[in-house]
């Protein structure tokens, strides 16, 4: 009679375990949709703005006040923005004053954002490097301690820095010099650079420093022949994001700068009328200045995901 019965709930079990799996299944593919809805969702939310300031920036002031958000269905596309930047087709090759000072502080942004990000990444690497193979005390702190400090440099806010900076920058002649922002700049994003490049050096075997000094390499020869190569992707990753921090940053530009040293973000904040905002002006500013960023993180994105990545998996 146990057999009979095993016997009977054994078509029973089967006949569940298809409907299980047809739930489990179900519910996988819900999950799924779910998550790709709320990435789409996100994608929107990030890349609106940016669709927002380029069809802005070719929009006549009636276009913007109305809120016409399509081309070609709302409204007929213009140069009336590029144009009064003298970027128009034809206005490119024609004198133009206002084109004249928007190549002279893109250069000052190239220059401070460029030459910030490359220090930054220079001193960050060796920072982070001693910090993530030799152990350092310095009173009570410790290596983990060293770190959160340089860490917790973000917290604080930049204005607390304003007057110090700017009183400090009077005494030594660095007010209204792209020299100024340039050191400025390097110590705003020197944590971030010593927080990515200390994971990177520590997803790296010590063991293979270790071998390359049985074969007679020096602590350094280790560091540039061994352990620069491998930690590369880390370095463009820290240097990208060094420079877009930098090429964004306003407020300390708009402070210690006045007229040589001015950069893209206090020009495009510039962009005012008697009349108001001038958005078609200021969308095409934004939409020039935005576009450097873009291409390189376009080329580039494979060296960021590896950079931002790397350590997360040990």
């Amino acid at each position: 009679m146990a057999k009979a019965a095993s016997l009977a709930a054994r078509p029973a079990a089967a006949t569940g375990q298809p409907e299980e799996s047809f739930l489990a299944g179900l519910g996988q593919r819900s999950l799924m949709l779910l998550v790709y809805a709320i990435l789409l969702l996100w994608a929107f939310i990030c890349l609106f703005p940016i669709y927002w300031t380029v069809t802005t920036s070719l929009k006549s002031a009636v276009d913007v006040t109305q809120g016409h958000l399509v081309p070609w269905l709302d409204f007929m596309p213009n140069w009336k923005g590029w144009k009064s930047l003298g970027l128009s087709p034809d206005t490119i090759f024609e004198t133009s004053t206002v084109r004249d000072e928007f190549l002279k502080r893109f250069a000052n942004s190239v220059v401070t954002s460029v030459g910030a990000s490359l220090i930054a990444v220079v001193l960050g690497s060796l920072a982070a490097y001693g910090l993530s193979r030799f152990e350092y005390k310095f009173g009570p702190w410790r290596n983990e301690d060293i770190s959160f400090f340089f860490l917790s440099q973000l917290i604080l806010p930049p204005v607390v820095l304003a007057m110090p900076f700017l009183v400090l920058y009077k005494e030594l002649a660095l007010l209204d010099s792209t020299i100024g922002l340039i050191l400025l700049y390097t110590l705003t994003v020197l944590p971030i650079v010593i927080w990515i490049m200390r994971d990177q050096f520590s997803s790296i075997p010590i063991e293979l420093e270790e071998a390359a000094m049985v074969d007679g390499m020096g602590v350094w020869g280790a560091f540039w022949r061994i352990v620069l190569p491998i930690s590369l992707p880390g370095m463009v990753a820290a240097f990208i994001l060094s420079l877009v921090l930098c090429w964004n940053e306003y407020f300390f530009a708009a402070l210690l700068t006045s007229t040589e040293a001015k950069t893209l973000p206090v020009m495009v904040a510039s962009q005012t009328g008697s009349q108001g905002i001038n958005w078609w002006s200021m969308a095409a500013l934004s939409t020039a200045a935005i576009a450097p960023l873009v291409v390189i993180g376009i080329a580039l994105e494979r060296y960021i995901i590896k950079g931002l990545t790397a350590g997360s998996v040990k």
